[in-house]
């Protein structure tokens, strides 16, 4: 298998805060995240902090996707890592960052896994950009 990965760090801000405060929506998010992408579900867990906050992760064959939340900021830390070429992490990141209703993103894209010939090593390298999501957190 090839050791080439793709691995999507996320600064997700100005989320519906009451999204990022309920396990069980976040976990219904990411499984219809892993479902978009085309990713194969093997196992999740998530855990509702108090009094807030929330940690969640669901392992795919090809690799996870991955949260912490912080509600009272509207801020959540996510991640989303693929290898393989059957998978298509972007539109995870898109469906989980459109559900959490979120208005802005830092998102920095790192291709893991590329082999130096020579040495037997391994190296990465990364592409961030930002973006203003343009919708309202309204009730």
């Amino acid at each position: 298998m090839d050791t080439i990965g793709f691995h999507y760090v996320v600064e997700a801000a100005g989320c519906d805060a009451e999204i990022l405060g309920d396990a069980g929506k976040i976990r219904e998010i990411f499984l219809k995240a892993a479902e978009v992408s085309n990713m194969e579900v093997k196992s999740s867990y998530f855990f509702k902090f108090s009094p807030t906050g929330v940690s969640g992760v669901v392992i795919v064959a090809e690799s996870h996707i991955s949260v912490h939340t912080w509600p009272e900021k509207g801020y959540a830390a996510l991640d989303v890592y693929t290898c393989g070429e059957k998978a298509n992490p972007e539109k995870a990141v898109d469906y989980i960052l459109e559900q959490f209703r979120a208005k802005y993103a830092h998102v920095s894209e790192i291709k893991r896994g590329i082999a130096e010939e020579d040495e037997g090593t391994f190296t990465h390298m990364i592409l961030t950009w930002e973006e203003a999501m343009n919708r309202k957190n309204e009730d």
